[in-house]
């Protein structure tokens, strides 16, 4: 290619969508390898209590409470936990225990509170219940196939092993915002995750799942040891990396529900996952920017006008994103909806627009409450109420 008539400027976006075309090239690679992964072998089927904490019912709630009930696993219980008694939750809770009476399913309601994570709240008052060692934590808007345990038990057979997570993908149940939340999972969040797994070793977990032994529990200072943080998932994963125990991804793909019925709470919501990731991993996720070959495409245009290179670069990443949708599809088995491709460019441009506004605010709004959140991710409760100025800059979530 001759670049000897190109502008500083051409030459500067020239490179970086040279580096987004690899990204993404290596980025299909990686799901199409992580689809091809075997499962492991479950060799004593160690018994695991399941923690489900739950907060309010999206209307998706029971079948994705059933679908742990009915594992196909010898030993296990499900633990079900809510912190008020009234709550919408309880009503599914007790109409799955009336339906599958052979299941050791039960239900905590406790108030007690050991920090200002809401959820971590909710887990550490059913974790003294559970009767198993083993323990899975998985939250309230994922669903499972019956060969769910078998794929997360396996690897905590392995002394070495400290934690087990698993990636997540999304399915939109309904409207707009649902399609463009299950995007976000599928076409940028699942390959990156893939992306770092291949950098370097696994030192975070996900909340579709963590699996751990009570040992490991209490060797990073029990549950509590994250109840003030708002990545609880990811500080878990680092704490039992920091003592020198291995965080293993499943070859096991969990169904996220995404539920978001309008922009609005899709918006808030994913503020407060580009809140968390900037918190915890500024500089990575900064760089993540470099990703999205659509945004940076537009504004080559808009600073060099259109110029023939950089219309070609925009044709390429837009194609380049079609054909991952297609390869993530395939990979999990999933049909690529040809009638929502309109929705890729969309879906870059607000995914790079949420980014920028995450590096504006450190204020969350979780579970009614207001906090903030400190450069080391801890959360702490913020005084008064908010103003018109600060609503920009909190973030709500009413579901664990």
């Amino acid at each position: 290619m001759n670049t000897a008539g190109l502008s500083p400027v051409d030459l500067v976006f020239l490179s970086i969508s040279i580096f987004t075309i690899v990204y993404w090239l290596t980025a299909m690679a990686c799901v199409v390898a992580f689809r091809d992964r075997p499962p492991a072998a479950t060799q004593s089927w160690l018994p695991v209590t399941v923690l489900k904490p739950l907060r309010g019912d999206d209307g998706h709630l029971y079948e994705n409470l059933r679908s742990f009930c009915v594992q196909d696993y010898p030993t296990y219980e499900v633990i079900f936990g809510v912190r008020d008694g009234r709550d919408p939750a309880v009503a599914v809770v007790e109409r799955l225990m009336r339906e599958i009476p052979d299941i050791d399913l039960r239900l905590v309601v406790d108030e007690r509170t050991v920090g200002t994570n809401p959820k971590i709240n909710n887990v550490a008052n059913l974790v003294g219940h559970a009767k198993h060692d083993a323990l899975i934590l998985a939250d309230s808007d994922m669903r499972v196939t019956p060969d769910y345990l078998r794929a997360v038990v396996a690897p905590l057979e392995d002394p070495a092993v400290g934690l087990v997570t698993c990636l997540y993908y999304g399915v939109a149940p309904r409207g707009l915002a649902s399609k463009l939340g299950a995007m976000f999972i599928n076409e940028w969040f699942f390959p990156a995750a893939l992306m770092s797994t291949r950098i370097g070793p696994l030192r975070h977990a996900f909340g579709a799942t963590i699996g751990c032994r009570r040992e490991t529990l209490r060797a990073i200072g029990g549950i509590e040891a994250v109840a003030d943080q708002l990545a609880d998932d990811y500080m878990l994963g680092w704490l039992a990396s920091q003592r020198g125990l291995r965080v293993v991804l499943a070859p096991f793909i969990v169904e996220n529900l995404v539920a978001e019925r309008d922009l609005r709470t899709l918006f808030f919501h994913e503020l407060r996952w580009a809140r968390t990731l900037r918190t915890l991993r500024p500089l990575s996720y900064f760089c993540s920017f470099l990703t999205y070959g659509i945004p940076l495409s537009l504004l080559w245009i808009a600073v060099s006008g259109p110029a023939r290179l950089a219309g070609a670069a925009l044709v390429v990443h837009t194609g380049l994103r079609c054909a991952g949708r297609i390869v993530l599809s395939r990979s999990i088995g999933r049909p690529a909806s040809w009638s929502h491709m309109w929705l890729i460019p969309v879906r870059d441009l607000a995914s790079c627009v949420l980014g920028v506004l995450s590096f504006l605010g450190h204020s969350v709004r979780w579970d009614g409450e207001h906090f903030r959140v400190r450069s080391d991710g801890r959360l702490e409760p913020e005084a008064g109420a908010a103003g018109p100025a600060q609503l920009a800059g909190r973030v709500e979530s009413t579901l664990y």
